[in-house]
């Protein structure tokens, strides 16, 4: 139970680590609990936490066949994930301010949850995170019984999706706070932002 227990921390810890970072799916993750409440934050979050996840299972069952796909394709995930931030960063700094646009025209919950799954999928900073914080997980793995390695899988999902869950949480909770104008400039920075992360990726490829 101890061991059970402890696993599960440690996954928790490292799901926290790959999370907390300012990135791209953070900023994009703010943005949308920001403009559109606590439960559009939560579903991009849960999509996040789900990649995240997905990588911590290559890892700790030492998915060898994932992680030589994953080399190989190192530079098209670059261009691909680049090319989709720097497009979903360009989107939404077109887009209308919310106070101005209808309900019916918000993404649909499948929506917001599956644009930030793909994403994280393809996202750079989340495969070379992974690639660092669980290279002592992967170089075990040889030795890590699956439940043990299911432990670690799903406390580094819980870890990853409780932060998504506060954080969320926390800026719904604050928005009103906000002046008209601030919103404004938080909405073009945070898009400017999204940009600049999708052409680092060509350069960093």
């Amino acid at each position: 139970m101890g061991d059970a227990v402890s696993l599960m921390l440690k996954g928790a810890a490292l799901g926290v680590l790959v999370a907390a970072p300012v990135g791209p799916m953070s900023l994009l993750c703010m943005r949308r609990a920001l403009e559109q409440g606590w439960g559009a934050g939560l579903l991009s979050g849960l999509g996040i936490a789900l990649a995240d996840g997905f990588y911590a299972a290559c890892a700790a069952f030492g998915v060898a066949f994932v992680s030589a796909a994953l080399s190989v394709a190192r530079t098209p995930l670059h261009l691909v994930g680049g090319a989709a931030l720097c497009l979903l960063g360009l989107t939404m700094l077109r887009a209308p301010v919310p106070a101005t646009t209808p309900r019916a025209t918000a993404a649909s919950p499948l929506a917001t949850f599956a644009t930030t799954f793909a994403l994280t999928i393809v996202n750079p900073a989340t495969i070379l995170s992974f690639a660092g914080l669980y290279a002592g997980a992967v170089s075990l793995a040889g030795g890590l019984r699956p439940a043990a390695a299911a432990l670690l899988v799903a406390g580094t999902f819980l870890g990853s999706l409780g932060w998504w869950t506060l954080l969320s949480g926390v800026i719904a909770s604050t928005r009103h706070l906000l002046s008209e104008k601030a919103t404004r400039l938080v909405r073009v920075a945070s898009s400017l932002c999204l940009v600049a992360f999708g052409a680092a990726a060509f350069v960093t490829r």
